[in-house]
């Protein structure tokens, strides 16, 4: 967690709002490059994986280089006509988050006990009839 709170100080320093941390910059490379390797396994050309697509063949170069400019909908779009869709929707998925179920845990209490049963409240008795 301290790398976070470092990156943050060290973004605000910076005056370019499109500088992106290494870690995420590395990522969307590989995700890049795996988006051209299944096309090109697939022996899908540019043009035609963009017109799929609906984005055009520079958007599709863009995205298979790891551009970070390129749009979310847009990668998700290119993984649709690869077929690859499905495992995207598990990217954030609270079974694969190992830190969050981690600080879940440490959180659980260390005892469980039973609320004591409360007596039921008398009514009172209004005037004196």
């Amino acid at each position: 967690m301290q790398w976070l709170l470092l990156w943050t100080l060290d973004m605000s320093q910076r005056r370019s709002p499109s500088a992106i941390p290494v870690p995420v910059a590395r990522a969307l490379r590989k995700l890049g490059h795996d988006i051209r390797d299944a096309r090109r396994r697939r022996r899908i050309p540019v043009a035609i994986l963009a017109e799929r697509a609906s984005v055009s063949r520079t958007t599709l170069n863009k995205a298979e280089k790891g551009e970070p400019g390129v749009s979310l909908g847009t990668y998700a779009t290119i993984l649709f006509a690869l077929g690859m869709v499905d495992r995207l929707a598990d990217v954030a998925d609270p079974r694969n988050d190992a830190l969050g179920l981690a600080l879940e845990e440490e959180n659980l209490p260390k005892r469980i006990r039973l609320r004591r049963r409360q007596e039921p409240v008398k009514p009172k008795i209004r005037g004196g009839v």
